[in-house]
C-alpha cells in the first residue's frame, strides 16, 4: 500500500469513527455501519449479523442489517457464501477470497457457483475477544474487488465498529435502566403508596391532590414520624417537576455554622475547610423541589437569610457577591406548634407567611386507628419479603394490641414494631408477646378527642389483658355478660379486616 492510500485509509477510518460513536442507537448505528463498509469498498451486497444476547447457542446468530440481499436468504446457501460465513464464525478469523470461483477453498460451496461470486470479505466483530458477530460483503462482477488492504481496512473499521455498537448497547440499557428507576420512584410515591383509609388520611389526600401541579408553598405540619416526607415525596413525583430534583434537608441535623453553606453552598477559601467552591442544596434542586424538614428548628440569622432566598428566587455562596437564580419549590414542615413560635417571637412572622401558603396537618397515628391494621399488614409483608420469613399474618389478639397502643412515635414506631416482630417471631403469626408494646396505663385508656366507642374497645381490651383473657371474668369486672364482650370482640375484628 502507498503513503498516498494509506493516507486515505487512516483519514476515512477517524472520519468514520467520529460518525459511528456520535451514534446511540443501536439500530441506527447498524445501519450506519453497513453503509459505510459498502460504500467505501464498493461492495455490490453485504449484511451484518449479531448474536443475540439472549441466546446460549453460540453458533446462533440473527441477521440485523442487509444490503441488496433479503434478511431470509442470508442463510440460503444458494444465495450467499454461508461456507465463508461460518469459517469467519466458527475460527474468528477474517476471510478474503479475491475470486472466488477458482478459490480451492470454495470449491464445495454451491452459492458461489449459483451466485457467481467472485470478490468475498468477511470479517468478524469482537467486544474484547469476545465474537459477537460478522460483516459480511461480495460482488459478483468484478474479480479482484477486495483486496489485501480492503481486509485491513475492514478489520480495522469492525473493531471500530464493536466499540460503537458497546458503547450504544451501554448508553441504550442505561437510558432503559434510568427511566425503569424514574418509573420505580413514582410508583414507590405515588398516592397509592401513601396508605390508609381513615377519614384523616383521606383529607390529606384530597389537599394534596388539588396543589401537585402548582408551584405553591406547602407547610406540613405534623408529630414526628406521621409520615411528612412521604407526603412531601408524592407532592413532588406526582407534579409537573417529578423529572426533576428532590432534595430533602433536615435542617435541625446540620449544625448552624454549616447550614448556610448546606443551603447556598460557599466560595472557595470563604472559611477555613471551604478548599473548593461547593454549589449548595438549593441550586442542586434547582427546577425540582426542596424540602425543608424541622423548618422550626433554624436560627433568626438563618430564618433572615431564607426569606431573602424565597422573595428573590436568588441565592449568594458564602464568601461570594454574585447572585444565581434559582427555580425551586419549597415543601418545608415541622412538628412543632409554629404558630406558637411565631407568637414567641422564636420565628419570624413574615417568614412563616411566607412558607404557610397552603399548610397539610397530617393527623396522628393514635387518631387514625382505621389505619394501623392496614399499615401493620403492609409492614408486615415488606419486613417478611426484606429478611426472609414466612409469616402469614398477625393474631387477633396482637392486632388488638397495635389497634390500643397510643403510638408515640407514630407510624415510625409502629414500622420499626412490626420489623422486629417479624425478626423475632417464632411462630408462623406474629403473637401479642412478639410486639414488645407496653401495656395500658390507666393514663393512656383516655385522651382528649377521643370517641366514646374507642375508649369503651380500651377499656374492654385492657381489662382482658389485666385478666388474661378470660372473658367471663373480664365480663364480671365490667358488669355485662359474657356473649356482649363476644359481640364486640367479634365486631372490631370484622372492622380490622
Amino acid at each position: 500500500m502507498t503513503p498516498v492510500q494509506e493516507a486515505k485509509h487512516f483519514q476515512a477510518l477517524y472520519e468514520i469513527s467520529s460518525t459511528i460513536n456520535s451514534l446511540r442507537n443501536t439500530e441506527e448505528l447498524l445501519e450506519r455501519v453497513m453503509d459505510i463498509a459498502m460504500e467505501h469498498l464498493a461492495a455490490e451486497r453485504g449484511f451484518l449479523l449479531l448474536r443475540s444476547p439472549a441466546e446460549k447457542d453460540k453458533s446462533d446468530f440473527t441477521v440485523r442489517v442487509a444490503r441488496n440481499i433479503a434478511h431470509e436468504s442470508v442463510t440460503d446457501q444458494k444465495q450467499v457464501s454461508t461456507s465463508v460465513v461460518n469459517t469467519v464464525l466458527t475460527r474468528g478469523e477474517p476471510v478474503l477470497s479475491l475470486d472466488a470461483l477458482d478459490d480451492a477453498r470454495f470449491d464445495d460451496s454451491r452459492s458461489i457457483m449459483t451466485q457467481q461470486i467472485r470478490s468475498v470479505a468477511c470479517v468478524p466483530l469482537r467486544i474484547r475477544e469476545k465474537l459477537i458477530g460478522a460483516i459480511y460483503v461480495d460482488s459478483r462482477t468484478a474479480r479482484g474487488r477486495f483486496t489485501e488492504e480492503s481486509l485491513d481496512f475492514l478489520s480495522a473499521f469492525a473493531n471500530l465498529a464493536a466499540i460503537a455498537l458497546e458503547n450504544a448497547q451501554l448508553y441504550e440499557n442505561l437510558q432503559a435502566e434510568n427511566k425503569h428507576l424514574r418509573n420505580e420512584v413514582q410508583r414507590m410515591y405515588s398516592f397509592e403508596g401513601i396508605i390508609g383509609k381513615s377519614r384523616g388520611i383521606k383529607e390529606v389526600l384530597n389537599r394534596v391532590m388539588r396543589i401537585v401541579d402548582t408551584d405553591v408553598s406547602v407547610l406540613l405540619l405534623g408529630e414526628s414520624g406521621t409520615g411528612k416526607e412521604l407526603i412531601a415525596r408524592a407532592i413532588h413525583y406526582n407534579g409537573r417537576r417529578k423529572n426533576q430534583p428532590f432534595i430533602a434537608v433536615n435542617c435541625s441535623a446540620i449544625p448552624e455554622t454549616l447550614l448556610e453553606s448546606e443551603l447556598f453552598g460557599h466560595k472557595k477559601g470563604s472559611f477555613t475547610g471551604a478548599i473548593s467552591d461547593k454549589r449548595g442544596l438549593f441550586e442542586a434542586a434547582n427546577g425540582g423541589t426542596i424540602f425543608l424538614d424541622e423548618i422550626a428548628d433554624i436560627s433568626p440569622a438563618m430564618q433572615a437569610k431564607l426569606l431573602r432566598v424565597l422573595q428573590e428566587r436568588e441565592i449568594r455562596r458564602v464568601g461570594e457577591t454574585e447572585k444565581r437564580s434559582i427555580d425551586v419549590r419549597v415543601i418545608s414542615a415541622t412538628n412543632k406548634d409554629i404558630l406558637q413560635e411565631v407568637k414567641e417571637g422564636r420565628f419570624r412572622e413574615d417568614l412563616y407567611y411566607r412558607l404557610n401558603v397552603l399548610p397539610i396537618h397530617i393527623p396522628p397515628l393514635r387518631e387514625r386507628r382505621d389505619d394501623i391494621p392496614i399499615l401493620a399488614e403492609y409492614f408486615l409483608r415488606r419486613a417478611c419479603a426484606e429478611h426472609g420469613r414466612e409469616i402469614t399474618r398477625i393474631a387477633p389478639a396482637a392486632m388488638e394490641r397495635l389497634i390500643a397502643y397510643r403510638w408515640p412515635g407514630n407510624v415510625r414506631e409502629l414500622e420499626n414494631t412490626i420489623e422486629r416482630a417479624a425478626v423475632l417471631a417464632q411462630h408462623d403469626e406474629i403473637l401479642p408477646e412478639d410486639l414488645g408494646l407496653p401495656r395500658y396505663t390507666s393514663g393512656d385508656l383516655f385522651e382528649s378527642g377521643m370517641t366514646l366507642e374507642e375508649f369503651e374497645r380500651r377499656l374492654v381490651l385492657q381489662t382482658l389483658e389485666d385478666v388474661g383473657g378470660n372473658r367471663t371474668r373480664a365480663a364480671e369486672r365490667l358488669g355485662v355478660s359474657v356473649r356482649w364482650i363476644q359481640y364486640r370482640l367479634k365486631e372490631w375484628q370484622n372492622e380490622n379486616r
